[in-house]
């Protein structure tokens, strides 16, 4: 793969990512007004779409304020962390195929692990945003992110686990990158099953602990208007505030992409071998049709963590704890261990048997 070719990719995908993003607030006010039988925007430019241009440039245009007492360089380093860690998840996730070739800017063996290294990482931004602004509010919101992400991170990794798991046992070609996420989704397509299919105590975990990891409702304690008045970014404005909600939607949409990778099969459609025979078309088709079918999932996913916002009150900080601790990690560990059990049958048994 030529540089320039992975220069253009990046390019592209970076420009459809951040008008996503810009426009996923959209949807969200829509969606959110359909709920609360509103009307939502509608009168910046036709249906309201040129509304997000008009929030950047509000943001544009108003005061940058910094705490007096709070530590400066901090304060404006943890909105770029957030941004700059949401928009290089997306390096290795494949979006597409034309056959032969995997569309992807980086089809590594370890993506797997790259995608949950950054994850990690990211609440960092968080937590220092709390505590640069020297507010008690932002700094409980900053801690509130930490806690978060050490009671769902297990039980999300061991999810993954079990996925990467299924594809070493079902993936026909010895020795593959079991780590890599074109392997994972290209396993998916052979065999002919999803892996929601397939794992789906895991698939319905680590979807919730993606709305933890993205600080969304039910889960947005590190924000919690009601007990923080705005959490860890109490004392932000200006462009620095949208920084951070451009990095909370570029997360959405980033989650909703690995989602979509781990076990809804990726940019595979549905009756690609029994009922189109894709692989006979074109390539330039077959990258419209695999990349449609990776936009379509992804855009489903972005609308459910929509739906469930406006839908379920928040947890209390101890409801959510105990869910994280007490729940989802003893079953994350026993479907992992039985994903194994049946893995193991399935090799030593069934496969050698007929």
């Amino acid at each position: 793969m030529t540089l320039g070719y992975v220069l253009i990719i990046i390019a592209i995908a970076l420009f459809t990512l951040l008008t996503c993003a810009a426009y996923a607030v959209y949807a969200e006010r829509k969606v959110c007004a359909f709920i609360q039988q509103r009307v939502g925007p509608n009168r910046v430019g036709p249906l309201g779409l040129l509304q997000p241009l008009a929030d950047v440039i509000k943001l544009l245009l108003k005061e940058d304020i910094v705490p007096a007492a709070g530590d400066k360089f901090i304060h404006f380093l943890s909105p770029v962390i957030s941004v700059a860690i949401a928009l290089t998840a997306y390096a290795v996730i494949p979006f597409g195929t034309d056959g032969t070739t995997t569309i992807a800017i980086a089809d590594v063996n370890i993506g797997v692990l790259y995608i949950l290294a950054l994850t990690s990482i990211a609440v960092y931004g968080i937590t220092l945003a709390g505590w640069s602004s020297n507010s008690k509010y932002a700094l409980l919101g900053g801690l509130r992110s930490s806690a978060q992400m050490i009671s769902y991170e297990l039980s999300m990794g061991l999810c993954v686990v079990s996925c990467v798991l299924l594809t070493n046992v079902l993936n026909p070609v010895a020795g593959a990158g079991f780590l890599s996420l074109s392997t994972i989704v290209n396993t998916q397509a052979a065999t002919g099953f999803w892996n929601f299919a397939l794992n789906p105590i895991g698939f319905f975990i680590f979807v919730t602990c993606t709305f933890a990891e993205t600080n969304r409702t039910p889960f947005d304690l590190v924000e919690a208007e009601q007990e923080l008045v705005g959490g860890f970014h109490t004392e932000y404005s200006s462009m620095k505030f949208a920084t951070f909600f451009l990095a909370e939607y570029l997360n959405v949409i980033i989650a909703s992409m690995f989602i979509t990778t781990l076990f809804l099969g990726g940019y595979h459609g549905i009756g690609e071998r029994w009922l189109f025979n894709v692989s006979e078309w074109s390539p330039l088709v077959q990258v419209i049709w695999s990349l449609s079918w990776f936009m379509a999932k992804t855009f489903f996913l972005v609308f459910v963590f929509i739906w469930v916002r406006w839908t379920l009150p928040r947890f209390k900080y101890n409801q959510l704890m105990a869910i994280g601790w007490k729940k989802f990690l003893p079953i994350a560990i026993v479907n992992l261990m039985l994903v194994a059990v049946m893995g193991f049958i399935y090799k030593v048994y069934i496969v050698h048997l007929f």
